[in-house]
């Protein structure tokens, strides 16, 4: 399985922000659509990643408060990335490794969408589910053997 069908489940929106925007704004759109990252764009490239892990971060360090902290000061400037051809069980890897809850899908320098752990690891329990449904198919149709078929001697 590839990301790609993961985003053609999962569908097309996508929610990005300027890195000089007021973080108290970012804050309010991922709470306004119940999202937990922005892709951060400049001039139509991808330039960053915002998530609450980021947002926390800066809250704390901030005594409490977004007050007048930019997107730029506090997203993670490398984020993950990966293609839409990207085998899912090498997304898995990569964001263990790096404790990544979301990545951004480019294609070359298009942004195509964000995958999220959860979006992976339902893929993968779907695909579970199939292989088993699948599985069991083929177990209860499995053809039964004439009682000594396999015993039997050819005869001559």
């Amino acid at each position: 399985m590839k990301v790609s069908d993961i985003l053609r489940v999962k569908g097309s929106t996508l929610y990005t922000v300027a890195p000089e925007h007021a973080l108290a704004d970012a804050v309010s759109t991922m709470a306004e659509h119940d999202i937990g990252s922005l892709v951060v764009m400049s001039h139509g490239d991808l330039v960053g990643m915002l998530t609450f892990r980021e947002v926390i971060s800066a809250i704390v360090r901030n005594g409490g408060s977004v007050g007048s902290l930019t997107v730029r000061t506090v997203m993670d400037d490398a984020p993950l990335t990966c293609t839409p051809e990207t085998e899912i069980d090498e997304v898995r890897r990569m964001m263990l490794g790096r404790h990544a809850r979301y990545m951004p899908v480019l294609d070359g320098r298009t942004l195509m969408g964000v995958i999220s752990f959860y979006d992976v690891a339902k893929a993968v329990v779907d695909g579970q589910d199939f292989e088993n449904r699948m599985l069991k198919a083929y177990i209860r149709d499995w053809p039964v053997e004439e009682e000594g078929a396999a015993t039997a001697e050819p005869k001559l």
